[in-house]
Formats: C-alpha cells, sequence, structure tokens
C-alpha cells in the first residue's frame, strides 16, 4: 500500500500549458500478528497533496518608450546598488588620498617654517650681537642709537599689525583678490597663492636690517630696529595664523596661551564673514571685533576651540 502525493501547477494565462505532476510512493508498514488472518483490510484512502501557484501578474513600467518587466527592474536596481557602492569605495579612496596629501603638505610647511625661524632668529641675533659690537669697539656704549633700535623694533612691530589690518581690507579684499582667494579657499598642498605676500613683506625687513646693520649711526639704527620689528612680527604672524589658526603645522605650547586662542577665534571668525570680514587685523582682531558688537559671537567661537583642544588633547 502507498500514499500518493499529487503536485500541480497553474500557469498564467498566455504562458506555457506544460503542468507536471510527481508522484512519489512512500512505503506503508502494516503491523502483523494475530489480526494478520484471511480477514480483508480496510482500505486507508490515499492523501493527495496540492500546491497551486498563484497566478502572478507582471508589474510593467514605462522606460525610454517602452515596457520594463519586474526581472529587468530588478536587474536594474541591482545596478544602481553596485553603481553606489563603487560610488562610495571611490570617494573613501579620494578622501584617503586627500588626507595622505594633507599630511605631506603639513610635514612639508613645517620643515619650511622650522628652517626658516631658526635661520631669521640666528641671523638676527647674531646681528644684533655683532652691529652693537662693533659700535663698542671704542669704549663708548651708544645709549641713544641702541634704545632707538629698541623702541623702532616694538614700533615696527606694532605698524605691521596696523598695515596688515588696512592692506587686508582695502588691498587684498580688493584689487588683490585673485591672490588672496586662495587662502579662503580649501588649501591642496603645502602651500598657496596668498604666501607671496609674506616674501613682499620680507623684502624691505631684509633691506632695512642689512641697511642698519652695515651702516653706524642714528638713522642705520633706526633702520636696523625696523627691520627687526617686521621680522619679529613675520615669525610671529606665521605661529599664530598659519600655525594656531589654520593648523598648517602643529605649534606646540603656543596653542596653550590664552590670549593667543583668542585671537585666533577672532580670526576664524572673519572667515565665517558674519560681520563683513571684521576682523581683518591679526593680534588686535578681539578689539575690532568689540567695536563692531562681536564679542558674544566671539566669546561662541572660543569656547567651541577650547572644547575641541581638550577633547583632542
Amino acid at each position: 500500500m502507498a500514499v500518493v502525493a499529487a503536485i500541480s501547477c497553474r500557469l498564467p494565462h498566455g504562458t506555457s500549458s506544460d503542468c507536471f505532476s510527481l508522484f512519489h510512493s512512500l512505503p506503508v508498514r502494516i503491523p502483523r500478528g494475530r489480526a494478520s488472518t484471511r480477514q480483508p483490510c480496510r482500505r486507508r484512502p490515499a492523501a493527495s497533496v496540492r500546491f497551486v501557484l498563484r497566478e502572478v501578474e507582471w508589474e510593467e513600467e514605462e522606460s525610454n518608450g517602452g515596457r520594463v518587466s519586474m526581472a529587468d527592474a530588478l536587474i536594474k536596481e541591482e545596478v544602481e546598488v553596485k553603481g553606489k557602492e563603487e560610488l562610495r569605495i571611490a570617494s573613501d579612496h579620494r578622501m584617503a588620498e586627500r588626507k595622505v596629501r594633507k599630511e605631506a603638505g603639513r610635514r612639508t610647511y613645517l620643515i619650511a617654517a622650522v628652517m626658516s625661524s631658526l635661520a631669521i632668529t640666528s641671523m638676527a641675533v647674531a646681528a644684533v650681537y655683532y652691529r652693537f659690537t662693533w659700535q663698542m669697539e671704542g669704549g663708548e656704549v651708544p645709549a641713544t642709537e641702541m634704545l632707538a633700535t629698541f623702541a623702532l623694533s616694538v614700533g615696527a612691530a606694532v605698524g605691521m599689525e596696523l598695515w596688515a589690518r588696512w592692506a587686508h581690507r582695502a588691498l587684498w579684499h580688493a584689487s588683490l583678490w585673485h591672490m588672496h582667494e586662495s587662502h579662503h579657499r580649501p588649501r591642496d598642498g603645502p602651500f598657496e597663492l596668498n604666501d607671496v605676500f609674506a616674501i613682499v613683506n620680507a623684502v624691505p625687513a631684509i633691506a632695512l636690517a642689512a641697511y642698519g646693520f652695515f651702516n653706524p649711526g642714528l638713522l642705520p639704527g633706526l633702520c636696523f630696529g625696523a627691520g627687526l620689528g617686521i621680522t619679529l612680527f613675520g615669525m610671529a604672524y606665521m605661529f599664530v595664523h598659519d600655525g594656531l589658526v589654520h593648523r598648517r603645522f602643529p605649534v606646540g605650547p603656543v596653542a596653550s596661551i590664552p590670549y593667543f586662542r583668542r585671537v585666533a577665534a577672532a580670526h576664524q571668525i572673519h572667515h565665517m564673514n558674519k560681520f563683513e570680514g571684521v576682523p581683518y587685523g591679526l593680534f588686535l582682531g578681539p578689539e575690532e571685533l568689540d567695536e563692531v558688537g562681536g564679542l558674544e559671537e566671539l566669546e561662541k567661537e572660543i569656547a567651541m576651540r577650547n572644547k575641541l583642544y581638550s577633547s583632542s588633547n
């Protein structure tokens, strides 16, 4: 005796009319014993299992003037998923390359900053030492000339801040914007076109210091002091502006000085353009913001930068 399972299917209208059935005999064990006499055994009804496939209506959509079946839509979706995955991988690859370039740029600028700082500092110290040593060879100390040199060094540094504020507003954001614009865009590499202004400011500093070094007298002493002041301002500007504000190279303990953090926050507001570009100066930037009522915004920026600085440490 066997139990018969039958599977039949009904295909959608318009498709092939082939239908299949599967018959598989399943053996049934009949107990044997006393009851296995000549008595007729009761026949068990055959169990029939039938599976009917419902008719599937194919979903179709208009595409490029034609009809696209559901299968084609699934293929299209799979292609889109693969395309998105490829775009994600390409984006991650570009980000990794950009990070590598950024790190290489920071190292390059750091080397340039350290070498130039050491060279300029050593040259300035040696120039001051030898200049006053030569002047005191006769046993007379030129106190007036030395005082004038020191005073004009400080005055030139302060004057450079005022000059930078005026030039930043009247020149760099006006007729020279085609050069300064590189500073307000994402940088790709260690240098930018805006760095040319640092070279331009170095020319008068070198000329004044050289004239004052090789010539004695009060006027050469004043010129020597002016050259030193411009040089000191340029070095401070590089560490605070390029290093602390724009993170072109690490500045170490400079980042922990509260006043420099305040200066950095003020300059960051300049790049946000919230007060029509104010502040245009660097070291006196907080005072400029005070004049236009931007102290509240400055305090918010300082608090955010302090939080980032604490979390990074």
